[in-house]
């Protein structure tokens, strides 16, 4: 979705899976708040995180920086998660295991409904009842985005 839809060309084809686009806590009223403290990245914590970070949530705008990326999706979006995410580190081994451990992980669950990232027209509700007999009900937050003008 993000490279058919930016205007900024993919750096290269995306893998054949879908992958992580964010982690964005929300506030009951279902608002996204954003840039919440000024808590920094640890880079350094996460070292041991990037191969599996690279595979499930890459920047696939420039392959050559899923640090600077994932440092802007830290303070967007991660500085918000207090009290249930208190740093980084916690943040993006959640990011892995809602993915892996619990789960979570989309590519899995479509291509067993045998809803792959080939390019065809799929329809809302066959991804959402994928995804829902996959996650014990749990509904997703889908949102669609139309593809850039070149």
């Amino acid at each position: 979705a993000v490279c058919n839809s930016s205007t900024t060309p993919c750096k290269d084809p995306a893998d054949k899976l879908f992958t992580v686009h964010g982690l964005w806590p929300s506030n009951w009223n279902g608002s996204h708040p954003q840039n919440c403290t000024n808590k920094t990245m640890n880079s350094l914590t996460i070292g041991n995180l990037t191969a599996q970070l690279e595979t499930i949530w890459p920047n696939v705008l420039n392959r050559n920086d899923h640090l600077g990326f994932w440092n802007r999706q830290w303070n967007k979006h991660g500085t918000c998660g207090a009290p249930t995410i208190n740093d980084s580190l916690q943040y993006f081994r959640t990011v892995i295991n809602m993915y892996i451990t619990q789960k979570q992980n989309v590519s899995q669950i479509l291509a067993k409904a045998n809803i792959k990232p080939e390019g065809k027209n799929r329809t809302l509700v066959d991804i959402v009842t994928a995804i829902r007999s996959a996650t014990n009900n749990k509904a997703p937050k889908l949102k669609c985005q139309k593809k850039a003008s070149t």
